[in-house]
């Protein structure tokens, strides 16, 4: 469950620890290809899905050269510049086929994709949020902000957020697909645009405390600027524990190198029912970027 890059690198890992593997995708993007498409077509916003979908290629020719696909993004001085085409082939397959969740398994089809990606809602999905310290002659007003790319970009301090609608449809067979899991893998991401927002659809939350499946979170390996500005390890549990409150968790997996108090870390997970784990998987070469070969060796050895 999740978003953006770090759905896809939790994806690109777990496609190497099971065939059995389904994306529960945010929908709330307004940014970009995606919001330019969802305005003008009244669609889905396609990008979180094309870049799950690409995480779930294969690493043979086909997958690589299938991905790059999804992935290019044209470069021009025209309507056309930075619209990404594995969103225009999404969006493509929905108006011919009239049905998200049967278009995107055909673009997995065509793919070869090592998996299943589902949206949490089948209606497109505002986030607003409430954020503290936006207004410099009264530092402590709450405002309120509408929309993923505001939200993710506040300079203010994010309290909480909310969907509009409030109580959207979840998408049945994403409730079907953690009604049957062994494992429901919630993170890493944006915090406040990607993570939660799977927990703020009534349904899809209630199935995720029902369902007989354990439970693991991915901690992000750091704050994010403009989102989650001063947040530790704890915070992050705090927050996604003050939006899901009846949500019990069975691991806590964090990164060796960012958990500054790991004590204090245990014991927080610990009051969600869970067990901390911290062990290296974080990229090397990239900057708060979890490296998706060190994730397949934890992810294999909690999930055995």
């Amino acid at each position: 469950m999740g978003g953006g890059h770090g759905l896809a690198a939790s994806l690109s890992a777990l496609r190497h620890v099971t065939d059995q593997l389904t994306a529960v995708v945010t929908v709330a993007d307004n940014g970009g290809s995606s919001g330019r498409l969802r305005k003008e077509l009244g669609v889905l916003p396609p990008g979180d899905l094309r870049m799950a979908l690409a995480a779930l290629c294969r690493d043979d020719e086909w997958g690589r050269t299938w991905a790059d696909v999804l992935q290019h993004r044209f470069r021009s001085n025209g309507e056309l510049h930075d619209h990404a085409v594995g969103n225009l082939l999404i969006v493509a397959l929905w108006e011919l086929l009239g049905e998200a969740v049967d278009g995107l398994d055909w673009v997995a089809r065509l793919l070869g994709a090592q998996g299943r990606v589902l949206p949490m809602s089948a209606v497109p999905l505002d986030i607003t949020a409430r954020v503290l310290g936006l207004d410099p002659d009264h530092p402590e007003a709450i405002t309120e902000i509408r929309g993923q790319a505001d939200v993710a970009s506040t300079e203010g301090h994010v309290v909480d957020v909310a969907l509009d609608p409030a109580d959207p449809p979840a998408c049945p067979e994403a409730l079907v697909a953690v009604a049957e899991a062994d494992w429901v893998v919630v993170g890493p991401g944006s915090w406040f645009t990607s993570v939660i927002p799977n927990l703020l659809v009534p349904a899809l939350c209630r199935g995720l405390e029902q369902t007989s499946a354990r439970r693991l979170i991915t901690l992000n390996l750091g704050e994010q600027k403009g989102e989650t500005d001063g947040f530790s390890p704890e915070t992050h549990l705090e927050v996604l524990a003050a939006h899901a409150p009846d949500l019990r968790i069975d691991v806590v997996l964090a990164d060796t190198g960012h958990v500054p108090d790991p004590e204090s870390l245990r014991r927080t997970a610990q009051s969600l029912g869970a067990e901390l784990v911290i062990a290296d998987v974080a990229d090397d070469d990239r900057d708060l970027h979890h490296a998706p070969d060190k994730l397949a060796k934890v992810y294999r050895e909690i999930l055995s």
